[in-house]
């Protein structure tokens, strides 16, 4: 294949005179991608850019065959719970607040929306409790094989049962939560998870400065 062949040799001469050390390192395998990022088993994949017309960005779990973009953010390792927690309009609420946009869509980012979030202190029942919820909205979505994702996150056309999982998720992780704020009430919600952060970060300034006089 010859013109494969051609561009395999472009790319190593190109990063044989990269000005990164480590690119120059890679040139000798010039059929090989600088990173790699293949889930060896089911990963969530959340879209990094989203409708500001859905309650939910519609994330999931795939299969390590299916490849994921650049585009997308994707969790080794997810659980049920962590889908909970993630699909939860409290997590919703917050990215709402905190995310960058796109126009106006949502632009979810690890740094700023996730790295961000503080989880709840879950008891193990109330756990598990999330893990049955999380899996409810699994099950309802697979009622509906034939629609996409747009069409079952659509606010106005979504099917009644997976409006009703969803609430029922909503409701696990808000008791987990500790029922901090009146239901429903996303400006309480998010007041309630900016004291919870300025608490974890202000724990932690001490630490940091140790470290910065050292």
């Amino acid at each position: 294949m010859p013109i494969v062949m051609e561009r395999v040799k472009a790319v190593r001469e190109m990063r044989l005179v990269s000005p990164r050390m480590s690119t120059k390192k890679i040139a000798d395998t010039p059929t090989q991608y600088l990173v790699t990022n293949i889930p060896k088993s089911d990963y969530l994949l959340i879209p990094s850019v989203s409708s500001e017309r859905r309650k939910y960005i519609p994330i999931g779990f795939m299969q390590p065959h299916d490849m994921a973009s650049n585009l997308v953010l994707i969790m080794h390792d997810a659980t049920l719970y962590h889908f909970g927690i993630l699909t939860s309009n409290a997590h919703m609420a917050w990215m709402r607040t905190v995310a960058g946009r796109l126009e106006m869509r949502y632009r979810y980012s690890k740094d700023i929306v996730y790295n961000n979030f503080i989880w709840p202190d879950c008891a193990p029942e109330q756990k598990a409790r999330i893990e049955q919820t999380a899996q409810g909205i699994l099950d309802t979505r697979a009622k509906y094989p034939d629609d996409s994702y747009a069409d079952l996150y659509d606010d106005t056309a979504m099917p009644f049962d997976l409006r009703r999982a969803h609430q029922d998720n909503d409701r696990a992780v808000w008791e987990a939560y500790g029922r901090a704020w009146p239901i429903g009430d996303e400006a309480a919600c998010v007041a309630r998870l900016m004291k919870l952060y300025q608490a974890r970060t202000s724990a932690m300034e001490p630490a940091n400065s140790a470290r910065a006089a050292v």
